[in-house]
């Protein structure tokens, strides 16, 4: 889809997409043959750590984010193009530097092969890049769905549509989707959640600050103008019409909080359930829309909303619904039509809503939208050219000395009882780490892209998607399946799967660096890794066994002892201030906050056992454990603007940058015996209050 729904969490053998000399693309196989362990790596390694960004006129006992980041953060100025810079930001744009040399070079290519990975690469990215076209075209892509929004007699044919929509990639406000039923870890079952908003978060609909009233405001304007642009009748009244309903539906939504709960969220229910607890959407048309009619069951992750939903489509009239579809076409659909739809859009969702002063590159997002649709056609390019057998051989090291050094933090726990113990201890000996790219890749074989189809490519790629999916309904469980492509990075914890995965566009500087010593990249990617181990007991993750099923295995006295526990962390981010007049919201950033805490403290007992009882060597006048805790520090430099700042404290489930570094270290003793943090500096937290989960 075009605007993300809802997801469900969430080699042998690679095979390369390259540009051979007589320019003519060809499939060949890298050699993956050569391996060296770690332990064989003579070289002099460095310390990994870039003490031009640092600011020593700061305590590091004080402030050890400032102390470590300070320099940069003075010095930097956020590209115009973006919202944001910092280590993640930064390696992310030469990830796609690094794609965009792929795709060019395929592109570049004469004589592709109608229907091969290299034609469709190259046509895809063509058709994003001609904008000509695309002028030319204005909305005739979307004219023929415009005209079944007009043709829709009734609310059942309405909701028929709701269905169709998302098929295509429009919006909806019912977002379907397939995923691992979290109580039966051996099936897919089918979902419904909440949907059907443009801005952020239910907030932004009812809040009267003054920032939140111009936002509204802001978004009618906007509304109006692109109903003008794309030549719709009544723009101003349409506008009105939009917020109304959009704000009705917002009056149902969970808030966000809510929405991370993942034991109110599991609402198993037959289609006659179903049909009871909204008994004016018609069912049958919308599931049989969706090929799912003959499924026994529904998980509704929310099912007030859609009560209340029921209540929103009786109140609005058909011709008010047709107004909003119309809408979600074209807002789904704007950057990818006209320059002045595709501009207006920039100016509203990435200027007013986050502060983008200036529309990326057209290539960007070519790269981006190749990486959406193709994106693992062009990640096995990707790892053949930029991630070695030797880093995954070191990779994979690292995570068995972090699940290690788990299992030891968990026989050393003194609040968990021995009972509790035996299932977190075979949680983790079940976790499944994936590092680098797939065992099994993609399949695009059955998907048409035309270098003049801009629109038709994705609605194409979006129904091949929904097939896909459906597939799984009728099989077992895909444990080869990624949800981020190698160029990706990030790193995730899937719960249902019991799976970490590390893509390989991650495993570089400041996070992984094969040139440095291992305390940096124990600070680094090892503190990643042990957070997503960490979201394996998190509040969430820690509802889930080994098999990736959501059930209770713990004792009453120890699950009390874990909430203990995490409410202190709630507590303590909640007194981080972002603003003078915002803080972290504890509740909606404990998953991760918990993740942080685990994965640094875990990272540090794995280097320490790394060194088999020898002293850490000094390097560039740092001792090992500094270097552990500066090395954690750096990958968390960050800027961001304010505006989007502001959306991300109201949306995003991870703390600023800055809190995500200072509230792990703050817990944890080995820092202030390592920086000697006494009572009186800034970071201390008095040591019967220091939080210790993992």
């Amino acid at each position: 889809m075009n605007k993300a729904l809802v997801g469900g969490l969430c080699a042998s053998l690679i095979v390369g997409l390259t540009a051979c000399n007589n320019e003519k693309a060809e499939i060949t196989t890298p050699d993956t043959s050569k391996t060296e362990t770690a332990a064989a790596v003579s070289k002099v390694l460095g310390s990994g750590i870039d003490f031009a960004n640092f600011d020593k006129s700061i305590r590091p006992q004080d402030d050890f984010y400032n102390y470590v980041n300070g320099a940069w953060l003075k010095e930097t100025e956020i590209p115009s193009d973006r919202t944001s810079t910092g280590a993640f930001y930064d390696l992310r744009e030469k990830s796609r530097d690094d794609v965009k040399a792929i795709i060019e070079e395929v592109a570049a290519t004469t004589d592709l092969v109608a229907g091969s990975d290299e034609q469709k690469v190259a046509d895809l990215y063509r058709s994003f890049m001609d904008t000509d076209t695309l002028n030319k075209l204005g909305t005739t892509p979307i004219q023929a769905e415009l005209d079944k929004i007009s043709a829709l007699k009734t609310k059942a044919e309405l909701v028929n549509y709701f269905a169709h929509s998302q098929i295509i990639g429009g919006g909806t406000p019912l977002a379907f989707y397939i995923d691992v039923d979290a109580k039966d870890s051996s099936r897919y079952a089918t979902h419904l959640w909440q949907y059907g908003l443009s801005l952020p978060e239910k907030d932004y609909y009812f809040n009267e600050g003054e920032r939140f009233v111009n936002i509204r405001k802001a978004y009618v304007e906007h509304i109006e103008k692109m109903f003008t642009l794309a030549g719709f009748s009544d723009p101003k009244a349409s506008a009105e019409q939009i917020l109304a309903l959009e704000t009705a539906i917002a009056s149902k939504h969970w808030d966000v909080v809510e929405t991370r709960d993942s034991t109110k969220t599991y609402n198993k229910m037959t289609m006659k359930e179903l049909a009871t607890l909204a008994p004016d959407i018609d069912w049958t048309s919308y599931l049989t829309t969706l090929d799912v009619e003959t499924q026994p069951d529904i998980i509704v992750n929310q099912p007030s909303f859609v009560e209340g939903f029921n209540q929103v489509l009786k109140d609005n009239e058909l011709a008010t619904w047709q107004t909003y579809m119309k809408w979600q076409l074209l807002t789904h659909f704007a950057g990818e039509m006209t320059a002045a739809l595709d501009n207006e859009n920039f100016e509203f969702f990435s200027k007013t809503l986050n502060g983008q002063q200036e529309q990326q590159p057209r290539w960007k997002r070519g790269v981006s939208t190749v990486n959406g649709v193709l994106g693992e056609v062009v990640g096995k390019v990707y790892v053949k050219r930029h991630f070695t057998p030797e880093a995954k051989e070191r990779m994979q090291i690292l995570v068995e000395n972090l699940r290690g050094a788990y299992g030891e933090s968990i026989d050393g726990l003194s609040w968990m009882s021995a009972d509790t113990k035996v299932a977190a201890r075979d949680k983790l000996a079940k976790f499944d780490p994936k590092i680098g790219y797939p065992d099994r890749w993609e399949d695009y074989d059955k998907l048409t892209i035309k270098a003049d189809d801009l629109i038709g490519n994705n609605i194409r790629a979006n129904q091949l998607g929904h097939v896909k999916e459906l597939e799984k309904l009728a099989g077992s469980i895909r444990k080869w399946e990624w949800h981020m492509t190698p160029q990706t990075v990030n790193a995730y914890y899937n719960p249902t799967m019991n799976e970490i995965v590390f893509p390989a566009a991650i495993l570089q500087p400041p996070f992984f660096n094969m040139e440095a010593d291992d305390a940096v990249n124990y600070g680094g990617i090892g503190a990643v890794i042990g957070h997503e181990m960490g979201h394996g007991f998190d509040d969430q993750g820690a509802k889930f066994d080994g098999e990736g099923n959501m059930r209770d295995w713990w004792t009453e006295n120890d699950l009390s002892e874990f909430a203990a526990r995490g409410k202190a962390l709630v507590e303590q981010y909640n007194g981080y201030a972002v603003f003078d007049d915002l803080n972290v919201n504890g509740e909606l950033t404990l998953g991760e906050n918990i993740g942080d805490l685990s994965g640094v403290t875990i990272a540090y007992k794995a280097y320490k056992k790394s060194l088999n009882g020898k002293e850490a060597p000094v390097i560039d006048g740092l001792t090992g454990d500094e270097r552990f805790f500066i090395g954690f520090t750096q990958i968390w430099r960050a800027k961001i603007k304010e505006e989007s700042m502001r959306n991300r404290v109201a949306t995003d489930p991870h703390s600023p940058a800055k809190f995500r570094s200072l509230g792990a270290l703050s817990n944890m003793p080995q820092f202030y015996t390592t920086f000697d943090v006494k009572e009186g500096d800034a970071m201390y937290i008095a040591p019967e209050k220091r939080v210790k989960i993992w």
